[in-house]
C-alpha cells in the first residue's frame, strides 16, 4: 500500500515543500550558473525511470560547453567552472529533479536513475532496481555512493526494492541530509564523474 499510494503522496508534499523553500537557490544558482555557461543554467538527459520508461532528468549545469583548437570537447575537469565545483560538491545540482518529482517521473528516494545505454548490460536481477521509481536519493548513496563498485551499487539498489517501506524511506532522507552536511560520498573537488558501467561479463 505504501509504495502503491503513500510514496506518491509523500513525494508530492515534500517535494512542493522543498521546492518552496529552495526557491531563492533556484533563481540565485540559475543566475551565476547561466553566466558561468554562456547562458545555459540547466543540463537535461534522458534516462530510463520505473519499468525502463525513459523520462528527462533536469539538472544544474555545472560544465561549459569550452572545445580545443580542434572542435573537440575539453575534459570534463578542464570543463568544470568555479561555480559547477562547489554546486556538485554540495549536492546542489540535484535540487531540479525536484521538478521530476512534482511530474511524476521520479520519488525522492529511490536507485538512482542511470544511463539509457546501460539497459542491455544489466543481468536479470539488476534490472530489477527499475521495479521502482528511480530518486534522488536513495538506499547505495548513503551507503559509500562513489566508493562503492557497480556491482555494489545495483545489489544495495535491489535490496532497496525489496525492502522498500515509509521507516526505510525516512531513514534513507534522515542519512541523506547529514551526508550533504558533511559532504561525504561526493566526488573530491578535482574529480568529475564515475566510471562507466561496462557490463558484469556474463554474469547472470
Amino acid at each position: 500500500m505504501y509504495n502503491y499510494l503513500f510514496k506518491r503522496i509523500i513525494d508530492l508534499l515534500l517535494g512542493l515543500i522543498g521546492f518552496i523553500l529552495a526557491l531563492p537557490f533556484f533563481i540565485t544558482l540559475t543566475i551565476l550558473l547561466a553566466i558561468a555557461n554562456n547562458g545555459h543554467a540547466y543540463f537535461t538527459q534522458e534516462r530510463p525511470g520505473k519499468d525502463d520508461k525513459i523520462f528527462r532528468l533536469l539538472k544544474f549545469r555545472t560544465m561549459n560547453n569550452k572545445c580545443d583548437e580542434k572542435g573537440k570537447l575539453l575534459s570534463d575537469r578542464e570543463r568544470l567552472t568555479r561555480i559547477g565545483r562547489f554546486v556538485r560538491s554540495t549536492s546542489l545540482d540535484e535540487l531540479p529533479q525536484l521538478v521530476n518529482v512534482l511530474k511524476g517521473d521520479m520519488s525522492l528516494i529511490g536507485p538512482r536513475p542511470l544511463l539509457i545505454k546501460y539497459l542491455p548490460l544489466y543481468t536479470k536481477t539488476q534490472a530489477r532496481r527499475h521495479e521502482v521509481r528511480p530518486g534522488i536519493t536513495g538506499w547505495t548513496q548513503v551507503n559509500g555512493r562513489n566508493s562503492l563498485s557497480w556491482e555494489k551499487k545495483f545489489e544495495l539498489d535491489v535490496w532497496y526494492v525489496d525492502n522498500l517501506s515509509f521507516r526505510l524511506d525516512m531513514k534513507i532522507l534522515w542519512l541523506t541530509i547529514i551526508k550533504v552536511f558533511k559532504r561525504e560520498g561526493i566526488n573530491a573537488a578535482d574529480a568529475t564523474t564515475m566510471n562507466p558501467f561496462t557490463g558484469n561479463n556474463g554474469k547472470s
